[in-house]
């Protein structure tokens, strides 16, 4: 059914009394924060918000010297805003499903335009996979987070996790790759030949490797062009 009275769409589509921790879904493309300090979150992504919150750009120094230069660097689109105050803020990402995962001493590594959102309690930093640097126009970028605090992520459409397992590697499309553990470190494989070269290849000419013990998350959708 799409077709409503208008009291019966405010009543459908307003915003539920629940209980959430910091992080919780309204839906599953919109990010509910209940907010009594602060949190990181992508630039552009608020939609609404109740209360007193202001917001602040990442400042070029906030995060040390060092990570400044890697963003200068890998000139990375995901720049970071700071929420403050109190109040209860929404963020979405063009649509874009949301998983909160609650790290609790865990490291995961993110797709950089791919994070939402995190708590301040996160620490974070950029990595460049420098192997595929000549392979893919720019390389890849990612971001790394661990401690204990709320992650937000985001996927086009449903998310796949697929476990690593010794002896039994799992290998992925790199714009369809989302998110791996931590600890992992691809490696990438090329299928490149005389066909590649002449366009006739079947397009899977890269794809990332990981071996040992953890998780990858892919997505139903291939981010940018191969």
């Amino acid at each position: 059914m799409s077709e409503y009275s208008i009291q019966e769409f405010i009543q459908k589509t307003m915003n539920k009394e629940k209980q959430y921790d910091t992080f919780g879904l309204e839906t599953e493309r919109i990010l509910r924060v209940e907010l009594d300090d602060l949190i990181w979150s992508k630039m552009g992504s608020m939609i609404a918000y109740e209360g007193d919150i202001r917001f602040e750009r990442e400042g070029m120094l906030e995060h040390g010297a060092n990570r400044m230069f890697k963003k200068a660097f890998t000139n990375e689109g995901n720049e970071l805003m700071k929420a403050k105050g109190n109040g209860i803020l929404y963020l979405s990402d063009q649509g874009k499903k949301i998983t909160i995962l609650d790290l609790l001493g865990d490291k995961i590594t993110v797709n950089g335009d791919d994070v939402l959102a995190f708590e301040p309690s996160v620490d974070w930093d950029i990595h460049m996979m420098r192997k595929v640097a000549g392979m893919m126009s720019g390389g890849l970028f990612n971001i790394g987070l661990e401690g204990r605090g709320k992650v937000a992520i985001t996927t086009h459409y449903e998310p796949l996790t697929l476990l690593v397992e010794p002896g039994k590697p799992v290998f992925t499309d790199p714009s369809a790759t989302v998110a791996w553990s931590g600890h992992l470190e691809p490696k990438f494989k090329t299928d490149m030949n005389y066909r590649t070269f002449l366009g006739r290849g079947s397009g899977e000419s890269i794809q990332m490797a990981f071996e040992g013990n953890g998780f990858v998350i892919v997505q139903p959708y291939f981010e940018g062009t191969k």
